[in-house]
């Protein structure tokens, strides 16, 4: 059992992680400048420009973003009232989190 432990505990020292989603941050990043470019957005979050096509896809299909074309950029729209998805949390808006990240004065 010690062994399985250790092997544990070395694999999460060496395997990066962070409290936020990749999608959380780049809802964040929209919430605080609807008309940023993907490839903005991919660079604050620091994925690829690809990966935040499709977490800007899913956050539409899910509810939790809108868009609208202006010339040739997208004005975003976060739906704040939306509930998180996870079952133990869909009583807290995502506004909430937002607000949290937003008053904190931290940028994802």
């Amino acid at each position: 059992m010690a062994a399985m432990s250790e092997s544990v505990e070395s694999e999460a020292q060496h395997r990066p992680w962070t409290f936020l989603t990749s999608h959380a941050r780049v809802l964040l990043i929209i919430s605080q400048n609807p008309d940023t470019r993907s490839r903005d957005i991919a660079a604050l979050a620091g994925i690829t420009e690809r990966s935040t096509q499709r977490i800007v896809a899913d956050l539409e299909a899910a509810g939790y973003l809108s868009h609208e074309r202006i010339g040739r950029r997208n004005h975003y729209r976060v739906s704040r009232r939306a509930p998180l998805r996870h079952p133990h949390e869909q009583g807290v808006e995502i506004g909430a989190l937002l607000e949290l990240f937003t008053e904190l004065g931290t940028g994802a």
